[in-house]
């Protein structure tokens, strides 16, 4: 006989499987059961498209009478591109409804579950909770800040170093660990680099997967100067949007050759350290872009860190050592005087992806 978990776990599964197509949505599933029996599921596949709920009562149809809901997200009670769910849970007939999480959202929080109640359905709120919103943790940030969500991910040897003295950095980790980057990819909305990583190694920063078609991410380059080569590949936007972030007082020339070139330039402030980063995210997620991979060198990892932006670490380490005084570490900057200034992080996850360790870790204190 399974449980409410078991029926919740499935509606998290299916949830999961459209991570990366949903932004700026949420990933969101459902599972609807009849005396022990799924009668009825679905997810929300694509910004603009049904969500899961609707998609569940389809398929249930009839059944969804005196039926048990499962929902990872609490049912929207506002008006988008599509009616609120609320409403078609209360003309359903279900008779009780067990949701992961509430909306994140402070203006819609609590406001599905309360027209629920009210109908008379039995509403039990808060299984698998935390696994809930770590799916969601992009939405539930972007609810919260008005920013992308920004994840830093850099490979490194086990002694710290992410490149030789030279920059010759091909390659750290395995094909197995740079393929789940790709997969990565596929999933955020943007890419961000440095002009530095642009000059040095002229990437395309796209995604390219096995067995079928990736998305490629909007690629930002912070380059305050706009010294990005013409001939560059992320100067061509036939296979992916290009964001060059710059300063205000750039060549017109260049800005005009790189935008024929379908280039987009975002124009922002400048710090005494270069390019005002939390502008950069604040006109980033006016442009829709709702997360963020910062695969950026060390001076552009430290510029998201010492501005306390960075929400998720994504650390590859190879099961090697370079050495060397002068090789490249992830994050460069200014240097500290007390270890008590690091920022501090909780392990989430440990996982071994072919000989490489993937750790995943979170500022102390990041809501999620």
């Amino acid at each position: 006989m399974k449980s409410d978990r078991d029926y919740m776990q499935l509606a998290l599964d299916l949830a999961a499987s459209a991570k990366g197509n949903t932004n700026p949505n949420p990933c969101v599933g459902a599972v609807i059961v009849k005396d022990g029996v799924i009668v009825g599921t679905g997810l929300h596949r694509k910004a603009g498209e049904p969500h899961a709920e609707v998609h569940a009562f389809q398929m249930a149809g009839d059944h969804a009478e005196g039926a048990t809901l499962y929902v990872t997200l609490e049912p929207c009670s506002h008006y988008g591109k599509t009616p609120p769910c609320a409403n078609l849970v209360k003309e359903s007939g279900v008779s009780r409804v067990v949701v992961a999480t509430t909306d994140p959202n402070p203006s819609v929080a609590g406001r599905g579950i309360n027209l629920l109640k009210e109908a008379g359905i039995e509403v039990e709120v808060g299984l698998l909770e935390g696994e809930a919103r770590k799916l969601n943790e992009r939405f539930i940030h972007n609810m919260l800040s008005n920013k992308p969500f920004v994840i830093s991910k850099f490979a490194m040897t086990m002694d710290g170093k992410i490149a030789a003295h030279n920059g010759h950095s091909k390659w750290i980790t395995s094909e197995e660990a740079r393929l789940h980057v790709h997969k990565l990819r596929h999933e955020v909305d943007g890419i961000l680099v440095g002009v530095g990583t642009v000059l040095a190694d002229n990437p395309s920063l796209t995604t390219r997967l096995p067995h079928r078609e990736g998305k490629n991410p909007i690629r930002i380059i912070l380059d305050s100067e706009l010294k990005t080569p013409l001939n560059s590949n992320v100067a061509n936007t036939v296979e992916a949007q290009t964001i060059i972030v710059s300063g205000k007082d750039v060549d017109a020339n260049k800005v005009r050759q790189l935008t024929e070139k379908g280039v987009q330039i975002l124009t922002v402030s400048k710090t005494e350290k270069g390019l005002n980063v939390n502008e950069t995210l604040s006109e980033l997620y006016k442009l829709g872009i709702t997360d963020v991979l910062v695969e950026g060198g060390a001076e552009i990892n430290a510029s998201f860190l010492r501005a306390g932006l960075i929400n998720k670490v994504l650390l590859f380490m190879a099961p090697k050592i370079l050495g060397g005084m002068h090789s490249k570490t992830p994050f460069g900057g200014m240097d500290i005087d007390h270890i008590d200034e690091a920022l501090q992080l909780e392990f989430d996850t440990v996982e071994q992806i072919g000989p490489d360790l993937c750790i995943t870790a979170y500022p102390i204190g990041e809501t999620r």
